[in-house]
């Protein structure tokens, strides 16, 4: 491993590759946003949300489970 390279770069890295991945999903896996959520830097957050939010505004009946995410996401928030 490079020496340069933190455990912060590496999360960051992971949370941008598996958000792309949830903004193109129609119907992003559940495994991957519960990861996202695990490694996403405070700098991503919003971005993650948007994207919850453009899912929900996008289906005329958004999922509960979407809803539930975005409320639960929503409450960690400062």
């Amino acid at each position: 491993m490079p020496d340069d390279l933190s455990r912060e770069d590496v999360q960051t890295a992971l949370a941008q590759v598996i958000l792309a991945r949830v903004r193109e999903d129609n119907y992003p896996s559940t495994t991957q946003m519960d990861l996202l959520e695990q490694v996403i830097p405070p700098g991503l957050v919003r971005d993650y949300v948007n994207v919850l939010l453009e899912k929900v505004l996008v289906t005329r009946w958004p999922s509960i489970s979407m809803l539930r995410r975005l409320q639960r996401v929503a409450s960690q928030l400062h």
